[in-house]
């Protein structure tokens, strides 16, 4: 995430300045701005953290060259001067934009931080060998950056949350814990499945839903030019030697004459309601709405229940101490599970009645009627025997399983009814089409 520093004059007239992490320039004024004013500061500028290119030389060695991340750049002068250079010439990089690393890269990070941890290597060696073999240059800032703030004893929390928009914000909080846990090797390699199991299940749903949906949209695009564009030019003919149309040709022409007419209008109308559906959707109460109802859908529903079940126990495994306040742990699974309806429930029924009325998780879980009754059963089980942990993770590996068949199969099914429903579109428009072929000119002497 970019770095912004701010920089004022308090009520006592002197410098002070700060840093801030955030997504855009727009969002570092606002935030300077807010800071300003709680705390009575004079805003004298904000500056954004690039990198900048350098060549110096010390004493009569050679010149070297290198990149350093500055504020300005005075501030790599003032570095230089210090370490004992002479700096002969420091610039911007002329690109320097930002580019969030890909999924495969943070993926990598993960499992090959996991495998290393696993054969006993210390974890600054394993920084030091994993930036330099990341392809992405914002990972690799992100991994030196990394490895600076440990090194000066910040905590995982405070490290790993700066990179939330590189890790995501539960893998960001489960690197983060992964450092005091003692099971470093459980963590990272949790978050890993947690990533590729959101990207596995994200890319099925296309499959099962946007693509069908896409596919529908350009058929209907393609049977409206058709209708309204190439149809009319061929039936036209007939019309001019005052020929009678057959029944379905007639109304394909009336059809055609009034999407002619009212072209103008139906674009018009279907941008406004896609419009109003895109604002719609970024609604927080509609997608909690959405959220609720999706899950009483046949079939997709019970799929997309069980899909939040499992990445909420895989995150649960992945934090859950077994001792102490677990509160956060549950809170964190639930903001994880991607679905807000579930989120709502656990936050506002579960936890409060674990807190106030000291019931138990389960018991808890069980009131809120959001899972299933098998996942109850199971994590009831695994709560009476103590081993609540490694239940939630046979309970997510069972789930992926189940859910990775049942959603393929779906898949299947959408795929034949949407070549059935294509094959009957285009059965539609070639009996249109034939109709042409039973026209005949009016006998002699008729008047049509």
């Amino acid at each position: 995430m970019p770095v912004y520093r701010y920089q004022g004059i308090n009520p006592r007239n002197r410098p002070v300045q700060g840093v801030m992490h955030c997504g855009s320039g727009r969002e570092a004024r606002n935030k300077a701005a807010a800071i300003a004013r709680s705390r009575a500061i004079r805003l004298t500028g904000i500056q954004k953290r690039r990198t900048y290119v350098y060549q110096a030389r010390r004493g009569v060695e050679a010149a070297v060259r290198g990149e350093k991340k500055a504020f300005a750049r005075q501030d790599v002068e003032g570095a230089l001067s210090r370490a004992g250079f002479r700096v002969i010439k420091v610039r911007p990089r002329i690109t320097d934009a930002w580019i969030r690393p890909s999924f495969k890269d943070v993926v990598m990070f993960m499992r090959l931080s996991a495998d290393l941890l696993r054969e006993q290597l210390p974890y600054d060696e394993i920084l030091t060998l994993l930036k330099s073999d990341m392809p992405s240059r914002a990972m690799r800032d992100a991994i030196e950056e990394i490895y600076q703030d440990l090194k000066d004893g910040r905590t995982g929390h405070e490290v790993f949350g700066k990179h939330r928009d590189i890790f995501g914000q539960f893998p960001a909080y489960m690197l983060g814990i992964a450092s005091t846990s003692g099971n470093m090797v459980e963590i990272y390699t949790a978050a890993a499945k947690f990533l590729e199991r959101n990207a596995e299940f994200k890319k099925m749903l296309r499959s099962a839903l946007i693509m069908p949906a896409a596919t529908c949209v350009a058929l209907l695009a393609v049977v409206i030019f058709y209708v309204g564009y190439i149809f009319p030019k061929t039936a036209e003919l007939f019309l001019r030697f005052d020929m009678d149309l057959p029944p379905m040709t007639a109304g394909t022409m009336e059809l055609s004459y009034l999407i002619r007419d009212e072209i103008g209008w139906i674009l018009a109308s279907s941008g406004l309601f896609m419009l109003a559906l895109w604002q719609a959707f970024r609604s927080p109460r509609v997608r909690l709405f959405i959220d609720r109802w999706i899950l009483k859908i046949p079939i997709l529903g019970s799929l997309l229940q069980k899909t939040s079940i499992e990445i909420f126990c895989r995150v649960f495994y992945a934090t859950y101490s077994g001792s102490g306040d677990n509160i956060e742990v549950i809170r964190v699974a639930a903001e994880a599970c991607q679905n807000r309806y579930i989120e709502k429930k656990i936050k506002e029924e579960v936890l409060p009645r674990m807190i106030r009325k000291g019931s138990g998780f389960v018991d808890a879980l069980d009131r809120s009627d959001v899972f299933t009754k098998t996942a109850i059963s199971r994590l009831r089980s695994g709560a009476e025997t103590g081993t609540i942990r490694e239940t939630a993770l046979q309970l997510a590996n069972y789930y992926e399983a189940d859910t990775t068949y049942r959603l393929r199969a779906l898949v299947d099914y959408i795929q034949i009814l949407l070549s059935i429903f294509i094959v009957l579109v285009m059965i539609a428009i070639t009996i249109v089409s034939s109709e042409t072929a039973i026209i005949h000119p009016n006998p002699p002497g008729t008047v049509s």
